[in-house]
């Protein structure tokens, strides 16, 4: 935990060495850089508020890359927080039209409309510093442009949404490392799964009753429980257990695919897929609670996940 610390704070000292090798420059320098570390600053501490085991893992990516990927994760972050506390529908919509249209005049040199935001700022140094694909981007926000009354109607759709949203966020970091591989892009595709339908499964025991659980409709006709049911997610409930059995099972059969595909990816990138680390702790707890999603074990925070990430990018394995 201490060398994740000690990592964070050379991501905060980064920017302040540039303003000291700057020796005497202007106002106008010295405002670009103050806020540029402002910036930063804001998305680390917009990852580590909103998305806390995506933030460990960023914190052992090297360099300019942990800076990137940090902006990234808060963009997403941005988006994925569009609605949470927003029950009129067309006001989630514009928010996300606004991010939608911010990620264009990120790809262009307009500066004054996205210099009103650090997020904005951030992101547009990672687009102007890396190729990234505006596509990958662009799902990010329109994968989330659903109701939130929606259910998901099959495992497909589960699957579908996971991969549009998380996998191209993986695609992105894996694509500040300049990495363009079809194997790589296979793994990635499969993580994203994974992580996507475990952190969907995460989120609800905080959903509100009219709101759409993330279990596929096909799943609880199937074992003949309501959303009621899973929402009460009372103990000994046979139905329910099997119905959160058969989602993490699905995360985890995506999990095992990414993981057999280690020897495709190159060393440079693996620490991109150390997310899936969390994915398994999760999910090995959820099956000790014998897949009741309010057990304690798995609302509390993982206390051994830092040294689990640790050692396994010291083995360079996810």
């Amino acid at each position: 935990m201490r060398l994740l610390i000690k990592r964070l704070d050379c991501l905060k000292n980064s920017l302040k060495c540039c303003l000291q090798q700057q020796g005497h420059p202007t106002y106008s320098t010295q405002k670009k850089l103050a806020n540029e570390l402002f910036s930063a600053q804001y998305c680390i501490n917009l990852v580590e508020k909103n998305d806390y085991e995506n933030y460990l893992c960023t914190l052992l990516l090297n360099g300019d890359q942990r800076r990137h990927a940090f902006a990234l994760r808060a963009f997403n972050v941005e988006v994925a927080n569009c609605g949470a506390k927003v029950s009129e529908e067309h006001i989630n919509k514009l928010k996300l039209k606004f991010w939608y249209d911010s990620i264009d005049k990120c790809f262009t040199n307009e500066t004054s409309y996205v210099a009103d935001h650090p997020v904005l700022r951030e992101l547009k140094y990672t687009v102007d510093s890396n190729k990234l694909s505006k596509i990958y981007l662009k799902r990010l926000v329109t994968a989330r442009d659903r109701p939130s009354n929606q259910p998901f109607l099959t495992v497909k759709h589960l699957e579908e949404y996971a991969e549009q949203v998380f996998s191209s966020l993986f695609h992105l970091l894996v694509e500040l490392n300049g990495i363009k591989d079809i194997q790589v892009d296979h793994a990635v595709s499969h993580l994203g799964k994974a992580q996507g339908i475990a952190t969907l499964l995460r989120a609800i025991p905080y959903k509100g009753r009219t709101q759409a659980l993330n279990v596929p409709q096909e799943i609880l006709i199937k074992h003949g429980v309501s959303q009621e049911r899973i929402v009460r997610d009372k103990a000994e409930d046979k139905g329910v257990e099997e119905c959160i059995f058969e989602v993490a099972s699905v995360a985890h059969q995506h999990l095992e695919k990414a993981r057999s595909l280690i020897d495709k990816v190159p060393k440079s990138v693996r620490k991109v897929f150390l997310p899936s680390i969390a994915v398994e702790r999760y999910l090995e707890r959820l099956r000790k609670s014998n897949f009741r999603l309010t057990d304690q074990r798995c609302l509390q925070r993982d206390s051994m996940l830092p040294i689990s990430l640790y050692w396994n990018n010291f083995r360079s394995r996810y």
